[in-house]
């Protein structure tokens, strides 16, 4: 039997679970979730800490490849190491469309997630922020944020690098985006 949903969840150290114990991170987070209503759900971990959009677009083609099927969603999370990298945003832009347009030539739907920066990136990000959403509009993507209000900024939802989520932040943002989630799988 193959899994439905098939899940891809591609991405940077958001979706790696980046000091994480496997079973907290996102993707084993929201396969747990899912299996509640969906029992074979499976949610592929194709994430890397420290990527950036043209790291994900060279690791897409065999990331896809190693799938037993075509999935029925793909979760891609990226663009905050290309504002702390300093990558120009018109590569960045570049890179995301060219993402959307090969998941779009595959037949798969995209969950765009967005994170805002924190106020000390503000100037830095200024060109990067909107990006996603424009993208997301152009390819018929949905585009919502990676965290929920109320999470960013609080010491008692990060790592002690305080700045990777730890467990209960990924609680909650899989709370806020399983709805998101299954209404992208179920329309299929």
């Amino acid at each position: 039997m193959l899994p439905y949903p098939l899940i891809l969840a591609i991405g940077d150290s958001l979706v790696a679970g980046y000091g994480l114990l496997t079973a907290d991170g996102f993707t084993a987070q929201l396969e747990r979730r899912l299996r509640a209503v969906h029992p074979a759900a499976m949610v592929v971990n194709a994430g890397r800490s420290g990527d950036t959009t043209a790291d994900v677009l060279a690791r897409l083609p065999p990331a896809m490849s190693r799938l037993a099927s075509r999935p029925d969603l793909a979760i891609v999370q990226v663009g905050p190491n290309d504002v702390l990298r300093q990558v120009p945003a018109a590569t960045t832009r570049a890179g995301l469309d060219a993402i959307l347009v090969e998941l779009g030539r595959c037949g798969v739907p995209v969950l765009l997630t967005t994170v805002a920066p924190p106020p000390i990136l503000h100037d830095r990000a200024r060109h990067h922020v909107g990006i996603h959403a424009e993208l997301a509009a152009r390819h018929g993507a949905t585009c919502c944020p990676f965290f929920p209000a109320g999470i960013l900024g609080r010491a008692d939802m990060v790592l002690a690098d305080r700045i990777h989520p730890n467990a209960a932040a990924i609680a909650l943002v899989v709370d806020a985006m399983l709805p998101v989630v299954l209404d992208q799988v179920e329309r299929r």
